[in-house]
């Protein structure tokens, strides 16, 4: 027997709609799954990106950009260690990059262009394989920090690793972790800060992030002296430096400390710290301060690039050009279905017996009835279907709190997915589990009733038409 084409239509919508409202939403990719390399952006090229002032001697190895003024006094060389293809990628070839103004009576570009926004009196600066030119900047350091900003507090969402662990042994610190892909640790200032000396255990080739909490950081304040990163071929530890390090550096290239609220990081001076130091809104010394009001002292260099909202560097501080060559997690946010189903009750002809769909009484949570029995009198004032209680589920498990201790990040820089923000309170402990939480099945079944509702009134639309039908033959 065939069925009325508008009995059909509504009971095939109701199963479509139902089909819809329960399928899963999108799953969330885990770090390692997805990866952007650049994740920095233009900050990825060079070995000092500054958002304000930069004060420094005697050199960096990388380019230099700063979005403030530089005094380069004593003397400032940049970019010795740059490739050709790393220098094509700059912005414009510029090795050196100044927004403002620039003192210092020799400073010299090895390799590549500069640009400075002004010069101060008697100021020199030299381009040994390029050209100098006043200007502006090729980098908007506004825009770009928005985003190093933002890709901070991301980093530091990510959960810790599954079996990573953070662990003092004396005045030693241990990070320990065996991901092949990617491993993220989250320690306090203060822990770090208390230690002589970092060890750090993870598989050469993976990617490291180590988020650390708190408004500041002083690495002199327990005098560290440097970090050792595992070398798995000799089985042992091996003190980061210029000449030496882990896998032939394979462990640093890869691994970045991230200060996502830190205002102020300070180094210890005659250490050199391995990886990249990502503290977009703090002031960074490359030197331990002075006592009583004397000259910072040390020399030590960073072996890797500096990301920060200012930099002091001298005494023979330095940066070492070793940039970051890991890609970090892109995360997809899932996708949300809707959170109301159509309420909208189907057309019925006047004197047709109809299905009634009785709502729950008054101020009741209760789920609403769906009858198929026709009305006794067809035509009847008040045989016309009634919408039920209407379905409103909550949007929890696809909401995404923002970090703590920072504003909620806006729109994710170019090509950096956003991350599910972290809890209120980082642990220094390892978490119990490594995966991202899971989102999206809050809604799925009061929007499962709902289905059920419409394809209820479209079976009985469906009975009662055969009923007719068959009527009509007698």
């Amino acid at each position: 027997m065939r069925i009325p084409v508008p009995a059909a239509a509504l009971a095939l919508g109701g199963s479509l709609v139902l089909a819809g409202l329960v399928a899963p939403a999108v799953a969330h990719a885990e770090p390692g799954q997805q990866c952007q390399t650049q994740p920095f952006g233009v900050a990825n090229l060079y070995g000092e990106f500054v958002e304000g002032d930069d004060t420094h001697t005697p050199d960096a190895e990388g380019a230099v950009a700063v979005g403030g003024n530089a005094d380069f006094t004593g003397g400032f060389s940049v970019g010795q260690e740059l490739t050709a293809d790393q220098v094509k990628a700059l912005p414009g070839g510029n090795a050196l990059v100044v927004a403002g103004r620039v003192t210092g009576h020799n400073t010299q570009v090895m390799k590549g262009n500069g640009v400075y926004g002004s010069k101060a009196d008697g100021a020199v600066i030299d381009a040994h394989q390029g050209k100098i030119s006043q200007g502006a900047s090729p980098i908007d350091f506004k825009a770009e920090f928005t985003k190093l900003r933002a890709t901070s507090v991301q980093l530091a969402a990510v959960p810790q690793t599954a079996g990573a662990t953070v662990e003092a042994k004396g005045k030693e610190l241990h990070l320990t972790s065996g991901d092949a892909a990617y491993n993220s640790f989250t320690v306090s200032a203060a822990t770090l800060q208390g230690a002589t000396d970092i060890f750090l255990k993870v598989p050469a080739g993976s990617v490291t992030v180590v988020n650390v909490t708190g408004e500041s950081y002083d690495m002199s304040a327990a005098k560290t002296t440097g970090f050792q990163l595992w070398d798995e071929g000799k089985k042992a530890y091996v003190l980061d430096d210029k000449t030496q390090s882990a896998h032939g550096g394979a462990v640093r290239a890869k691994l970045l400390w991230n200060f996502p609220t830190a205002t102020k990081v300070i180094k210890n001076g005659p250490a050199a710290w391995a990886g990249t130091v990502l503290a977009p809104n703090a002031a960074f010394s490359l030197n331990t301060p002075g006592v009583g009001g004397a000259k910072p002292t040390g020399g030590g260099p960073v072996n890797g690039s500096v990301i920060v909202a200012s930099l002091t560097g001298t005494a023979g501080a330095e940066t070492h050009h070793f940039p970051f060559t890991g890609c970090l997690p892109v995360v997809t946010p899932p996708t949300t279905p809707p959170t109301t189903p159509p309420t909208t009750p189907p057309v019925v002809p006047t004197g047709t017996p109809s299905a009634t769909t009785t709502p729950s009484t008054p101020g009741s949570t209760g789920t609403p009835s769906a009858s198929g029995t026709p009305s006794a009198t067809p035509g009847t004032p008040g045989a016309s279907v009634t919408p039920g209680a209407s379905v409103s589920p909550s949007a929890s498990g696809s909401a995404v709190p923002s970090a703590s201790g920072s504003a909620s990040p806006s729109a994710s820089a170019s090509g950096t997915a956003a991350v599910p923000a972290a809890s209120a309170s980082p642990s220094v402990e390892a978490s119990t589990g490594g995966g991202l939480a899971h989102t999206g099945s809050g809604p799925v079944v009061p929007l499962a009733i709902g289905g059920a509702v419409v394809i209820a009134a479209g079976g009985a639309l469906v009975l009662v038409a055969r009923r007719r039908k068959a009527a009509n033959q007698a």
